[in-house]
């Protein structure tokens, strides 16, 4: 069993719970999906974060490719694990 992992980077907070919704649909992802804040480095505004959503493959079987595709449909994008 591996420790593969995704973080898909998305701009609001809505973008990041679609996406979830979406993993959960087009890819079967069973697991919890947290949506976790990231504050931008010296950003005090609220506004100035971004949204992760973190996700475990195990099994391997999520191509990153479609999670790109994923991740642009809200302007995001995909973190290299």
């Amino acid at each position: 069993m591996s420790d593969v992992r995704h973080v898909l980077v998305l701009p609001d907070r809505d973008a990041a719970d679609e996406a979830v919704e979406a993993l959960r649909e087009r890819f079967g992802v069973r697991e919890e999906l947290r949506v976790v804040r990231d504050a931008l480095a010296g950003e005090d505004d609220a506004e100035d974060a971004q949204w992760l959503v973190p996700v475990r493959d195990a099994e391997e079987r999520l191509e990153a490719a479609e999670l790109d595709a994923l991740a642009s449909e809200w302007e995001g994008w995909r973190e290299e694990p």
